[in-house]
């Protein structure tokens, strides 16, 4: 009897690792594919400084708090089968793209400090985190894939202390990942390059953020 319940326990805890493992590999995969969260941790690490980047990052991973809460409260299926809730994000989410898309295609060109830090042009970490959380909550396609996620591998039976385990791990790898993203892109060499060119830079970032904002505007759902 003894051995049954060692067995039972044992293949609880390896479905419950296996949920685990499923899980942050889907989510870390979605994270990095390049999307408005990925453009917008590059044109803040790059037109600002790492500092800003990283803090940028915290809104990201606040954000996915957000699309896990109302996964959770089942409010997921709600947006995506109410037309009008679907596409009031949607339309805010295109529009605040298009909004920080336009400031940075028309941003003028400033000083960068090779330290790290831009420290007379930089944002406060408050507006880096509003910025980040902002882009990632109003991402429809973040619904989208969230809902999809708790509809197809984490289900209604999955046990409290899991689904707050795998919750933290989504916010902490959006976090890592777009840090990491921050790091890359703030490197000496890297930013040289981008000190060189950074007119051509800052209207390719605004005008991919205006194309993805334009193209969620235009979709149409089925």
């Amino acid at each position: 009897m003894f051995l049954i319940i060692h067995y039972l326990v044992n293949f609880v805890y390896m479905k419950e690792w296996t949920l685990i493992g499923t899980v942050t590999i889907i989510h870390l995969l979605a994270a990095m594919s390049p999307g408005p969260d990925f453009f917008m941790a590059v044109r803040n690490s790059l037109m600002y400084s790492r500092k800003t980047g990283i803090w940028t990052a915290v809104g990201f991973g606040l954000g996915i708090g957000i699309h896990i809460l109302y996964s959770i409260l089942g409010l997921a299926l709600l947006i995506s089968k109410s037309v009008i809730l679907f596409n009031l994000i949607k339309t805010l989410g295109a529009f605040y793209l298009m909004y920080l898309g336009v400031k940075s295609f028309f941003s003028k060109k400033s000083s960068i400090s090779l330290n790290g830090v831009e420290k007379e042009h930089d944002i406060s970490p408050f507006q880096a985190i509003k910025t980040g959380f902002l882009t990632n909550v109003l991402n429809p396609k973040a619904t989208l894939f969230f809902l999809s996620l708790f509809t197809l591998v984490i289900g209604p039976d999955t046990p409290g202390h899991v689904l707050l385990f795998v919750s933290f791990i989504m916010m902490v790898n959006t976090f890592l990942w777009f840090a990491l993203v921050s790091v890359f892109f703030t490197q000496k060499h890297v930013r040289r390059i981008y000190e060189r060119f950074q007119n051509i830079f800052n209207k390719i970032f605004g005008g991919v953020l205006i194309l993805i904002g334009l193209k969620l505007l235009l979709t149409r759902n089925k």
